[in-house]
C-alpha cells in the first residue's frame, strides 16, 4: 500500500486552492467522455441495424456484455487502486477504452462487435467508477458525499451531450469516422485527466477536505476501517450488493427502453429521444442533491430516499399512457437515478471504511453489473413476447420494493475498534 499518514504531523503550506478540488474537476472530465461516449450506444445501435441488419438482441447484447465485464474489471480495478493508486489505472484504461471504440469503427461481423466493445471497452471502462470514487472517498470526509455528486454530475453531463454530438458528427463524418475521431479524443482527455490523480492527500503532505493539520488523535486514513475479508462476512455488505443489484438492473433497463416506450406513446422520434436527456438533465440535480443530503443525514437514509422515490415513479409508469405524464416520470426517476450513483461510493465508505474501499466497492459493483446486464435483455423479451412493457414495469416496480427492504435490514457494522468512526475520526 502506498503513502499513509504518519503519526507526526505533516509541515506544509497550505495550498491557495485544496488540491482534492482539482482531482475532483479531472474525475468530471474523465466522467463526461467515458460514460457520455459509452451511453451513446442508441445513436450507433440505428447504424449497424441498417448497415448489417442483425437481430436487435444481437446487437443489444454486446452493450450487456459490455455491462457485465465493466463489473467484473471493477473488482481488480479496485484492488489495484488501493495498492498502486488511480493514474496508471486511469492511464491504461483511456487506452483501452478508445482503443475499443476505435476497432468498433471497422467491425464487420457479430464476434467483432462482441469483444471490441463487449470486452475491450467493458475493460478500458472497469475502474471508470471504482477508481474514480474510491479516490475521492479518501481525499474527502465531511464533504464526501457532495464531492461524490460533483463527479458523478459527469455522467448526467455525458449522458445529455455525447448523443447529441455523436448524432450531428455522424451527419457530417457517418458513424465509423464518427467512432475513430470520438475513440480519440476520450483517450487524450482520459490520459491527460489521469496524470493529475493522486490516491490520498498524505501524497502531496496534505489532510482531507484541505485541513491545515489532523484533528486530535486520528487514525490513517489507510489504515481505517474492515479489510475486505472483514467486510465479505457481514450481512451489511450482501444487502449494499442486493440493493444495487436493484438499481443497476432498473436505471440499465430504464436507459434502453424508454425512448421506445415513448415510441409506443406515438411520441415523435426527437421526443422519445429527449427523454434520456431529460433523465440525464435530472440525474445530475439529484447526484448533488444527493450528495449533500448524505453528508447530512447519512448515507443509508439518502439511500432510502432515493427508493421511495423510484416507488413513487414507478407506481406513476404503471398509469402513464401521455407525454406529459412520461416527462413527470422521468424528472422524478431521473433525479433517484443520480442519487443512488452519487451515494454509492460513499455508503460503501459510510459501513466499511477505506482501508479496502476500492477493493469493497469494486465487488459491489461487479455482483451490480449483472443486474445491470440482465434488466435489458430480460425486458426486451419480455416486450417481445406479450408486445407490452406492462408486465416488466411490475417487475421494475417489484424490485425497488425488495431493494428498499434490503436498504432498510443493512445498517453499518459495529465498529472493532472501541470508538473509532470509519472516517478516520476519534469520537467523543
Amino acid at each position: 500500500m502506498t503513502d499513509s499518514y504518519s503519526s507526526r504531523p505533516l509541515k506544509a503550506a497550505k495550498p491557495r486552492i485544496f488540491y482534492g478540488y482539482i482531482l475532483v474537476g479531472a474525475a468530471v472530465c474523465i466522467q463526461i467522455i467515458t460514460w457520455g461516449l459509452y451511453n451513446s450506444y442508441g445513436v450507433y445501435f440505428n447504424q449497424m441495424l441498417a448497415e448489417f441488419n442483425w437481430p436487435r438482441e444481437t446487437i443489444s447484447g454486446a452493450f450487456s456484455l459490455a455491462q457485465i465485464v465493466i463489473g467484473i474489471s471493477a473488482i481488480f480495478m479496485g484492488s489495484l487502486n488501493d495498492r498502486f493508486g488511480p493514474r496508471a489505472l486511469m492511464t491504461w484504461g483511456g487506452i483501452l477504452a478508445g482503443l475499443g471504440f476505435i476497432l468498433v469503427s471497422q467491425i464487420h461481423s457479430v464476434w467483432q462487435l462482441y469483444i471490441f466493445h463487449g470486452i475491450i471497452v467493458g475493460i478500458g471502462l472497469g475502474g471508470t467508477d471504482v477508481v474514480l470514487l474510491s479516490t475521492v472517498a479518501r481525499w474527502f470526509i465531511k464533504r464526501r458525499g457532495i464531492m461524490s455528486g460533483v463527479v458523478k454530475t459527469g455522467t448526467g453531463i455525458g449522458i445529455m451531450i455525447m448523443p447529441i454530438i455523436s448524432a450531428w458528427l455522424i451527419t457530417l463524418y457517418e458513424w465509423r469516422n464518427t467512432l475513430i475521431i470520438l475513440g480519440i479524443g476520450l483517450m487524450i482527455i482520459v490520459i491527460a485527466g489521469a496524470q493529475l490523480l493522486r490516491r490520498e492527500p498524505a501524497q502531496m503532505k496534505l489532510f482531507p477536505d484541505g485541513a491545515d493539520r489532523a484533528q486530535p488523535g486520528a487514525v490513517p486514513m489507510s489504515e481505517a476501517g474492515l479489510t475486505f475479508k472483514q467486510a465479505f462476512r457481514t450481512r451489511q455488505f450482501w444487502m449494499l450488493c442486493g440493493a444495487y443489484f436493484v438499481v443497476l438492473f432498473i436505471t440499465n433497463t430504464v436507459i434502453v427502453h424508454v425512448a421506445p416506450f415513448a415510441s409506443d406513446l406515438k411520441l415523435s422520434g426527437s421526443l422519445a429521444a429527449a427523454m434520456v436527456s431529460i433523465i440525464g438533465g435530472a440525474s445530475i440535480a439529484g447526484r448533488l442533491t444527493m450528495g449533500m443530503v448524505a453528508d447530512k443525514i447519512s448515507c443509508r437514509r439518502a439511500l432510502l430516499v432515493c427508493f421511495f422515490l423510484f416507488i413513487a415513479a414507478f407506481a406513476w409508469l404503471q398509469a402513464v399512457n401521455a407525454a406529459w405524464a412520461l416527462v413527470l416520470f422521468t424528472v422524478v426517476y431521473g433525479f433517484a437515478h443520480g442519487g443512488f450513483y452519487a451515494v454509492m461510493s460513499p455508503v460503501v465508505a459510510e459501513f466499511f471504511g477505506t482501508r479496502a474501499h476500492g477493493t469493497i466497492f469494486g465487488v459491489v459493483i461487479c455482483i451490480a453489473s449483472i443486474g445491470g446486464g440482465i434488466g435489458p435483455i430480460l425486458t426486451g423479451r419480455i416486450f417481445d413476447d406479450l408486445a407490452s412493457y406492462q408486465l416488466a414495469f411490475l417487475v421494475l416496480l417489484g424490485l425497488v420494493v425488495v431493494g428498499l427492504v434490503m436498504t432498510f435490514l443493512s445498517a453499518p457494522p459495529k465498529k472493532k475498534a472501541a470508538g473509532v468512526d470509519w472516517s478516520g475520526q476519534i469520537k467523543g
